[in-house]
Formats: structure tokens, C-alpha cells, sequence
């Protein structure tokens, strides 16, 4: 307690801001009041009859809480935390809850640091969880791994709030020593934890729930949602670049369970934050379903405020932060300013540039060892066999399915790309060793109709990964991708279409959110050269092709594997 809020809060003295005539969604009795609203310090000291030093007129704008993003990995957007707040400030977004496991997968503590260094002193609040699970798996061999004892170095850090999503669900089941270690070390610091439970039975829902395990944002039904609440578990409807889920499972949503459900993007590429937005799409598109809005901001603020003990956020009431979204319309989501602690971040629309100022002064360097790759290392040898194991694309969704084909060869020795059944050859290539290592596949659904395309975005452990139909691109599009040390590439005919270099860990960009959004877009028209029936994110859909933690089927540097049995299969198989 301040003692000169305590003042301005028993009238002794003027508040530093008075905001009037503004509607307040009132999140704890689901109501909208009209009253005055008195801000000293950044913290709101009363609703009702004050004076302020400086006033504010609301003009009848609705005045919401600022958004949380429940769970977000902030170098999926491929810009600076810095960079990603200019972005998502706009959209009402002031606190998001971040995992960085993608650039810890590459560079481990080092990664964390950067991205802890890189969101400090931002009108955007940054809380961290700390990965998990790097590498996301026991099988898998990134850039990194990370032990207890890695992650205890940053548990008193003041924005770091628990331990991100655990994953590797056969070593929570085995009670595997590292995992148990993670686990127990947010219970020594009464840290909250958060889930993985994709394709997950209750049995497994049940030890997850023992476990403190709080949270999950891998849900695909309604019926999977209800299961986790049911176990006293929130729920984080997902509306990502990829995984697109929340209006499969808004129908799962009452007024009974509401207050354990909130949204999150997970994974939203910087040009689908431009085009839609991020939680403010999840609200619009939860109110235009059916859900009250009062009721659908509540798990844009005080759900996830609640869920992650962030005491003074998510409500407008004496005692929060003075965090506050200014809105035209409620039901569309029409934003027209952002107030953070004592002053508009966002005024009329337009983001003041000068509070989010920051240069980054830090740099992951990242040097590409693919060995001594070759061209006749993307054959894929058919050995007598004619049927084959196959990833199958689900539009939309990172859960593929694994299905069984005859392949149709043009001869007996070699497989392929075929353009009338949909299929294209797949490489994910260990770029963190001098030893070579390729898992090769074959992808249905991605759509190609010639060329290839490659990243280094590659979720989790981050490889080089390249589909296409023929050697000659796939071998161009490695080459240029290792040549810009990370990035994004698409080829076609021998000719480069259109690239970015991410140099920042493979993963992130040192331009600014306009150019990055330039550079997608470039790379988006590219692509339709070579994908007419551009139906569904190709790169997106193509980095979660390699995590072997999301069902049925991924494919890693040691090849096929089967994420429902846990085992790596072979590509070709007999009759």
C-alpha cells in the first residue's frame, strides 16, 4: 500500500488522472456502470465521485480491462519483443503470458535471457514461463537442453511466473527424474504450470491434474475441453496462424464454466496479427457466436489475471493496474485507445511511437552446420517396396494424420513428387552438428505444385526443414537458407521467388514489425506461384510437421515418427 494512493483514494488529494464518462465492464458482476475512475501511480484508487489533476473525457467509449494473451511464443511473430508490442498494443493486448521454448531450443539459457533483456522496460507486459521441455522430447537433438538446474537460475526473476507447458507426456507418466525435477521445482517456488495434453486420455488428464499441471491450450473438441475443466484444469481456446480452434470449441462454453476459460494465439505469424488481429479477434469472434460479451471479454482479462495470480491485473476496480482498453463498439471490438498506468499508449487508433521506443542491443548469432550436404542426399530410395508410411496435412490444424498409400514411382528404385496425388518429398536436416543427419518423408496435402520452400522455424527443436517436388529446388532452398544463417526461402526452377533472413537464432528478425510484414508478404505472393490453392498457412503448417509431441505422425532428423505409439517407423513398408 502507497501512501499517496491511500490519500487520493480517501480524497485527501487530487488523483494524478480522472477518466469520466466512460461505460466500465464491470468483470466481477457482469455488468457495465457508468462511473469515474481515479488513477494515481498507475493504480486505479477508486470508481465514483473523485477529483483528478488531470481529466480525462471517455465520451461514452466502453472502457475494458486490457487483453492477456494467456500463452503466446512472442519469436513465432519472427520480430523483437519491442517489435511485437508495437504490433499487438494496438489491438489492446498489455500483458501476455510467454513461453520462450523456441529460441531456448536453440541457444538454451542464453535464449531466455535474451528474450527476458529484450521485453524489459515495454508498455507491454511480458511475463515468462519458463520451457520445459527443450528439447521437446528425450528422442529428439536440438541446440540445447535444459535441466532444473537451468531453469531454478531465473525462478525469482519478478516477471518470471511458473514453468510452460509440459509436453513430453511419456516422461510425466514414467516419472521420468528431469521431468519430476522441472515439476518440483515450481512447486519449491509455488509457481503455477502449464499444460501439454494434446490427444491425451483422461488417465493421463488425471496425472497431469496431480501433477499442478493448471493448464491446457491443445484442445480440438468440446469434449476434450470439458474433460480439463472437469479435472479443475483452465482451458485456453486457441486461435493461432496454424492451429485455429476457437470456434470448434466456443460451444463448449457456458456461463457455469466460463471462469476457467481463456484465450491464447500460440503461435501467430506477424502478417495474421496485421490482416485479423489477436485476442481482440477471439473476443469478436466469440461474441458474434453467441457468448455474452461481457462474458467473453471476462476470459480476455480476469480469467487469465486469475489463473496466473496476476492480482492487480485483468478488472477495473480500487487496487488494479490502471490498464484500460477504450471501445467504440463492444461486440466488434473497435478499439480506439490504450491506457497504460498514467498515460494512452494508443490514442485515436495510432500507436504513440515514442513509449515503445527501444533499441536492441543484444544478438544470438546463429551459424548453420548441415555438414556436407549434398543433392543426392534428398533420394528417397523405395527398396522393392510400394507402399509408404504418410504424413497427412489437416488444413488449419497441427494435428496430421497418418495414412497408408501404393506410390506410384517412375521406377522402382526411386520415389517422386506427384502433383495429381498431392504429394511432395520432406526433409528436416540437423543444423546444430557437424554429423550429418536427414529424415526424409513424404507429405499429402501441402498443396505444391512445383518448386520447394524451407525454413528454420521448425517447432520445437528448430532444424532445417524443406518439402518440394524435386532434388534440384529442395538442395537450392537448404543452400540459401544456411547462406542467410536462418530464415525462410521459396525456390522454384533454380530461381530464388522470394526469401527472409532471420538471423536472430534462426527464428527472428532484426527489422521492424513493417519490413518483416513486407518480407512475408513477398514471400506469400511466391508462394502463390508455385501453391495456387493457397487455403491454409504452408510455412506455418510445415514448421509443425517436425514436433513430434502433436498426434498422429511428424517426421524428425532420425526420420518417420509415430507420436501415438512414441516410436519412429520406416517410410516404405511391404504389402
Amino acid at each position: 500500500m502507497n501512501l499517496h494512493e491511500m490519500k487520493a483514494s480517501i480524497k485527501a488529494e487530487k488523483a494524478d488522472f480522472l477518466i469520466i464518462n466512460g461505460k466500465i465492464l464491470n468483470v466481477f458482476t457482469k455488468e457495465i456502470i457508468e462511473e469515474s475512475i481515479a488513477v494515481t501511480n498507475g493504480i486505479i484508487v477508486g470508481i465514483g465521485d473523485y477529483e483528478g489533476k488531470i481529466v480525462i473525457d471517455a465520451k461514452g467509449k466502453y472502457i475494458s480491462p486490457g487483453f492477456i494473451d494467456s500463452h503466446v511464443h512472442i519469436e513465432s511473430s519472427m520480430v523483437t519483443p519491442s517489435e511485437y508490442a508495437r504490433t499487438i498494443l494496438p489491438h489492446g493486448v498489455t500483458t501476455v503470458i510467454t513461453d520462450p521454448h523456441e529460441i531456448a531450443n536453440v541457444s538454451g539459457v542464453e535464449g531466455i535471457q535474451f528474450m527476458l533483456d529484450e521485453s524489459e522496460h515495454l508498455p507491454l507486459d511480458v511475463r515468462v514461463m519458463l520451457p520445459s521441455c527443450v528439447p521437446a522430447t528425450s528422442l529428439e537433438r536440438g541446440g540445447a537442453i535444459l535441466y532444473a538446474e537451468h531453469l531454478e537460475t531465473f525462478m525469482e526473476h519478478p516477471r518470471v511466473l511458473g514453468l510452460a507447458e509440459v509436453m513430453d507426456y511419456p516422461s510425466v507418466m514414467s516419472m521420468e527424474k528431469q521431468m519430476m525435477d522441472k515439476i518440483q521445482l515450481a512447486h519449491k517456488y509455488q509457481k503455477p504450470i502449464d499444460g501439454h495434453l494434446a490427444g491425451l486420455g483422461k488417465n493421463e488428464i488425471n496425472t497431469y491434474a496431480y501433477s499442478g499441471i493448471l493448464t491446457d491450450h491443445e484442445c480440438t473438441n468440446v469434449n476434450e475441453v470439458l474433460d480439463r475443466l472437469r479435472a479443475g484444469m483452465y482451458v485456453a481456446l486457441r486461435e493461432g496462424s496454424a492451429a485455429r480452434n476457437l470456434i470448434d470449441l466456443l460451444p463448449a462454453v457456458n456461463e457455469n464454466n466460463a471462469n476457467r476459460i481463456m484465450y491464447c494465439t500460440d503461435d501467430k505469424h506477424l502478417d495474421d496479427i496485421y490482416k485479423e488481429g489477436s485476442i481482440d479477434f477471439c473476443i469478436r469472434t466469440a461474441i458474434a457466436f453467441g457468448i455474452s460479451p461481457i462474458t467473453a471479454y471476462s476470459m480476455a482479462t480476469f480469467n487469465p489475471a486469475q489463473c496466473y495470480g496476476l492480482k492487480q491485473k485483468g478488472a477495473i476496480a480500487p487496487g488494479y493496474e490502471a490498464n484500460f482498453v477504450f471501445i467504440n463498439d463492444l461486440e466488434n471490438v473497435d478499439i480506439t485507445d490504450v491506457w497504460i498506468k498514467d498515460q494512452f499508449i494508443v490514442s485515436n487508433q495510432k500507436l504513440i511511437e515514442s513509449t515503445v521506443q527501444k533499441e536492441s542491443k543484444n544478438h544470438i548469432s546463429t551459424f548453420i552446420n548441415l555438414g556436407d550436404i549434398r543433392l543426392e542426399d534428398f533420394m528417397i530410395s523405395c527398396d522393392g517396396m510400394n507402399y509408404a508410411n504418410i504424413i497427412e496435412i489437416n488444413p488449419k490444424s497441427i494435428v496430421t494424420s497418418h495414412i497408408v498409400e501404393k506410390i506410384a514411382n517412375s521406377d522402382d528404385q526411386q520415389f517422386t513428387a506427384n502433383v495429381k496425388e498431392n504429394l511432395c518429398k520432406i526433409a528436416v536436416i540437423d543444423r546444430y552438428h557437424s554429423e550429418k543427419e536427414i529424415g526424409l518423408g513424404i507429405v499429402k496435402g501441402l498443396n505444391l505444385k512445383e518448386g520447394a520452400i524451407a525454413t528454420t522455424i521448425a517447432h520445437d527443436s528448430h532444424q532445417l526443414i524443406v518439402a518440394g517436388m524435386n532434388d534440384e529446388d529442395m538442395y537450392l532452398a537448404v543452400k540459401t537458407v544456411k547462406e542467410m544463417n536462418g530464415g525462410i526461402v521459396v525456390v522454384a526452377n533454380g530461381q530464388i521467388l522470394a526469401k527472409l533472413s532471420l538471423p536472430i537464432g534462426g527464428l527472428v528478425s532484426l527489422n521492424s514489425a513493417e519490413e518483416v510484414e513486407h518480407g512475408l508478404n513477398l514471400i506469400e505472393n511466391a508462394l502463390l506461384k508455385i501453391r495456387p490453392n493457397n487455403n491454409f498457412n504452408a510455412f506455418l503448417t510445415l514448421s509443425f510437421l517436425a514436433l513430434p509431441v502433436i498426434p498422429s505422425i511428424k517426421i524428425t532428423t532420425k526420420g518417420l515418427f509415430n507420436v501415438n505409439t512414441f516410436q519412429f517407423i520406416p517410410l516404405f513398408i511391404h504389402n
